[in-house]
C-alpha cells in the first residue's frame, strides 16, 4: 500500500523555531503501515501530537509517520490496571476511559496532549519523579516495526538492549506500534494541594527537603527575572492523591485557543517582570490547602491551546538541564542569575527534583539532581548565545541537557549528557533519524 505523504512548510515544533520543509503521511491502520514499510525501506520516523520543543521529532530528509491515527484500546483489565494499547492513543483519550474506573498513569508530563508512543520515545517524566521514576519503568512490553526486522515484540526480559534503547530513544529504534503499561491505582481524581511562598532559593531547598518524604508531588515556579537576596523568588506547590472522592475524566479541550501568532516583542523583560510579580500574586491569593482535580494541578498550560504562538513568528527555545545533587544549589543559583543578568527569560520556569530511581532508558533525562525548565523568546544569535552560556554551568556541574526540549544543543553536549551513547547506537534501527542528528553530524 502507499501512503499519501504531503509537504508541510509551516513549523511542525512545538517551539516553532525550526521551520524546514517536511513530508508527513497519516497511515490508517496498522496493516496499511505494515504494506509500505515492506515496500519502502527508505529513511523515516515516527511523529505522536507534535509536542517535542525542538527538532527531535522532526525530519526532512526523510518522512515523517503520522501515528495518531493508530489510537485504539486493544485491552484493558479494570481489576489489575494494565492496558494495551496502540501507540497513537493520546494520554487524555487513555485517561477518559481509566480514571473514572481508578486508574492513572504513574508519571505524566505537563501535558495530556501526548501520544503513549512519545511517552515512551521520551521517557517523559512527571512532577513525582523521586517517587515514581519516569514513564518507561511502567512499561511492560511495546511492538516495534523496524526497516530490518520487521516486526518485533519487545520486553525487558526477551530483549533488554532493545527496550533499554527504545525507552527514551527518540523513536530513533523503529515505529513503536503498541505499549502495555501498568496503571496506577486512585481512589480519587482530585488532589490534596498546598501553595507555599519561596522568599529566595534557600527556601526551596529548606522547603523541598521537608515535602520530599510526605508528598508525592512536589514543583517550584520561579520568578526568573529577580537577582540577588531575592534570587528564587517564587512559589512552591506539594500534592497528594484524595484518599476519597469522586473519580471522574476531566475536561477534553482548551478553554481558550489562541488562533494566530502574537508579535514576539510582547514578551521581553518589563512584560516578563511585570507577568511574574502578578502571576505569584494570583498563586498566594488561593488557599493554601485546597483540593483540586488532576487536569489543574497537572495540565494548567492545556487551558490554553496554541499557547506557543505567544512568542511570536521567530519562536522559541525550551532550555532544561538537570543539575547533579551535590552541585545543586551552586548550579541552580548560578544559571538564574545568568538569565536574570540577560534580561531574557520565561513566564513559567519550573524547578523540580529528580529522585534515585533508575530509569530502563540509556538515553533518558532524569538522573539525580535539580532540574530546570524554562522557555526564551527567539531573538537570533542573543539567545543563542545566551544559552550557550548556561550549557558552560551546566557543563561545569556535571549536569545534562533534555534532547526533547532541545533545538541547538551542541554535539559536545549531547554526548556529555548521555554515557551509553554507544550501547544506544547499536540499538538503531537503521533506517530512522531525524533533524536532531543531522544537526549534530550523526
Amino acid at each position: 500500500m502507499t501512503l499519501t505523504f504531503q509537504r508541510h512548510l509551516e513549523p511542525l515544533s512545538w517551539g516553532r523555531a525550526h521551520r524546514g520543509p517536511q513530508s508527513l503521511a497519516q497511515p490508517p491502520s496498522v496493516t496499511a503501515l505494515k504494506a509500505w514499510a515492506e515496500q519502502n525501506t527508505g529513511p523515516r520516523l515516527g511523529r505522536g501530537l507534535g509536542r517535542a520543543y525542538g527538532d527531535s521529532g522532526l525530519f526532512g530528509r526523510g518522512r515523517l509517520i503520522d501515528m495518531t491515527g493508530l489510537d485504539r484500546f486493544c485491552s484493558f483489565d479494570a481489576t489489575t490496571g494494565l492496558v494495551r494499547a496502540q501507540a497513537g492513543l493520546s494520554l487524555d483519550a487513555l485517561l477518559q476511559v481509566t480514571a473514572p474506573q481508578g486508574w492513572f498513569v504513574s508519571v505524566t508530563p505537563g501535558t495530556r496532549f501526548v501520544t503513549l508512543g512519545g511517552a515512551i520515545a521520551n521517557d517523559v517524566h512527571g512532577k513525582n519523579h523521586t517517587r515514581a521514576g519516569t514513564f518507561g519503568r511502567a512499561v511492560r512490553a511495546l511492538t516495534l516495526l523496524r526497516s530490518d526486522r520487521g516486526l518485533v515484540e519487545v520486553t525487558p526480559a526477551s530483549d533488554p538492549d532493545l527496550f533499554a534503547a527504545t525507552v527514551g530513544g527518540m523513536g530513533l529504534t523503529g515505529l513503536i506500534l503498541d505499549v502495555t503499561l501498568q496503571l496506577e491505582p486512585i481512589a480519587s481524581t482530585d488532589l490534596e494541594v498546598e501553595t507555599l511562598p519561596l522568599g529566595d532559593l534557600g527556601d526551596f531547598f529548606d522547603l523541598n527537603a521537608d515535602s520530599l518524604g510526605g508528598f508525592e508531588q512536589t514543583v517550584a515556579w520561579i520568578d526568573c527575572t529577580r537577582r540577588g537576596a531575592k534570587l528564587g523568588l517564587g512559589v512552591y506547590t506539594r500534592a497528594n492523591w484524595a484518599a476519597s472522592g469522586p473519580l471522574a475524566a476531566h475536561e477534553v479541550g482548551p478553554r481558550l485557543t489562541l488562533p494566530v501568532e502574537t508579535p514576539g516583542v510582547l514578551i521581553n523583560r518589563f512584560t516578563l517582570a511585570g507577568f511574574n510579580r502578578v502571576y505569584r500574586a494570583a498563586q498566594l491569593s488561593r488557599p493554601r490547602q485546597a483540593r483540586a482535580p488532576y487536569a489543574q494541578v497537572f495540565y494548567p498550560l492545556d487551558a490554553v491551546g496554541g499557547w506557543n504562538k505567544l512568542y511570536g513568528p521567530a519562536g522559541f527555545y525550551q532550555y532544561q538541564c538537570v543539575i547533579p545533587q551535590d552541585a545543586g544549589r551552586a548550579g541552580i543559583a548560578d544559571l538564574l542569575a545568568e538569565i536574570a543578568r540577560s534580561g531574557e527569560g520565561s513566564p513559567l520556569v519550573v524547578l523540580k527534583t529528580f529522585g534515585d530511581l533508575p530509569s530502563p532508558g540509556l538515553l533518558s533525562f532524569p538522573r539525580p539532581g535539580y532540574s530546570l525548565a524554562l522557555d526564551f523568546r527567539n531573538r537570533g544569535p542573543a539567545t543563542l548565545d545566551l544559552l550557550a552560556r548556561l550549557d558552560r554551568i551546566v557543563d561545569a556541574c556535571g549536569g545534562a541537557l533534555y534532547p526533547a526540549k532541545d533545538g541547538r544543543m551542541p554535539r559536545h553536549m549531547f554526548e556529555l549528557s548521555f554515557p551509553h551513547l554507544e550501547r544506544f547506537w547499536a540499538s538503531r534501527d537503521p533506517a530512522c533519524g531525524s533533524d536532531f542528528l543531522t544537526r549534530l553530524g550523526i
